[in-house]
């Protein structure tokens, strides 16, 4: 049932029983060290974006998307890096606009469709570097940044994009919004609901008349926010048009280069629509359902010093199609 056919069954700790043990035991527990080199560059609209980078062989780099409300400090982001890098590829490791510990310039910030900023990223590598082989990676939203990147390029991608691997994509925004916010999921919904008011309130600084401020106490869920702010910032009718027109799912048919989709069945943060089953449409596009893992987790308690996710990563990428 391993459509990739590159690793086996994944075994979780003992002291990781469900999903949500196996997203937030790994989040929380695990510290990796890793080296960046930082590298800002600047957006079309003069905004910036922070690029960590681990520069270890100048044929494949690997460009690592992280989730909502993440960083390239994260431990699921570094965990990858580090893992990669001692396999002698080079990795590019990106923070979402504002996400890289300094408030970005615009009114606006990231959101799960903004591809923009991953082609402004894109382009830059390819315009300064000159590498072989490049592969896209991501968790979570950065994931489904990346689906909505690709479906979106369909046969206009850079040829030295090869491949792409996706874990824990949110494929249907709406659903997995409402999803998280419901019963004891909800503490994930919270949590991210309060990070994201806080960046408004920093953003609210330095454009004093364009948020009403006030209003950020009454809002009670992801959906709420998105409705406030998200939407209206980015050119959206609301919350729901803005799924509808970012989620990864309506892209993926357009997809043309091999791509795995790695979704945990045991997943706290994805609806039942988020798991497109052995057949999802496109011959290039593969999916994965191991039924443990959690949300961006996926530790194994038979791998010592790596995860699951990572020894996946490698095989996968270096599997010849």
């Amino acid at each position: 049932d391993d459509p990739s056919k590159v690793i086996g069954r994944l075994s979780a700790p003992l002291l990781q029983p469900n999903g949500h043990f196996q997203t937030i035991v790994p989040a929380l527990l695990r510290f990796v060290n890793i080296q960046y080199r930082r590298e800002r560059i600047e957006t079309p609209d003069n905004d910036f974006l922070d690029l960590d980078w681990v520069v270890k062989n100048p044929d494949n780099l690997v460009i690592i998307c992280h989730g909502l409300e993440g960083s390239t400090t994260r431990a699921y982001i570094q965990g990858m890096a580090k893992y990669l890098t001692e396999k002698s590829w080079s990795i590019l490791a990106w923070n979402l606009r504002g996400c890289s510990g300094e408030i970005n310039k615009a009114l606006r910030f990231y959101h799960s469709g903004a591809t923009d900023d991953l082609e402004a990223v894109i382009q830059h590598v390819t315009a300064n570097y000159n590498f072989k082989n490049v592969y896209l990676l991501g968790f979570s939203l950065g994931g489904n940044l990346i689906l909505k990147y690709l479906g979106e390029q369909g046969p206009k991608l850079p040829g030295l994009i090869n491949k792409c691997l996706v874990f824990s994509v949110p494929l249907n925004l709406h659903d997995c919004c409402l999803k998280i916010s419901t019963g004891v999921n909800q503490i994930y919904g919270r949590r991210f609901l309060k990070m994201l008011k806080q960046k408004v309130r920093l953003k609210a600084a330095f454009y004093p008349n364009a948020l009403e401020v006030a209003k950020l106490d009454q809002l009670q869920d992801l959906i709420d926010f998105d409705d406030f702010f998200t939407a209206p910032v980015n050119g959206f009718k609301d919350a729901v048009d803005y799924y509808q027109r970012c989620s990864s799912i309506n892209f993926i048919d357009q997809i043309k280069i091999p791509t795995l989709i790695v979704n945990a069945l045991n997943d706290p943060f994805l609806s039942e629509t988020c798991y497109l089953g052995s057949n999802p449409q496109n011959p290039l596009v593969e999916t994965l359902t191991p039924p443990e893992g959690g949300h961006c987790g996926f530790a194994d308690r038979d791998l010592k010093n790596s995860y699951w996710s990572e020894v996946l990563a490698w095989n996968y990428l270096n599997r010849n199609e």
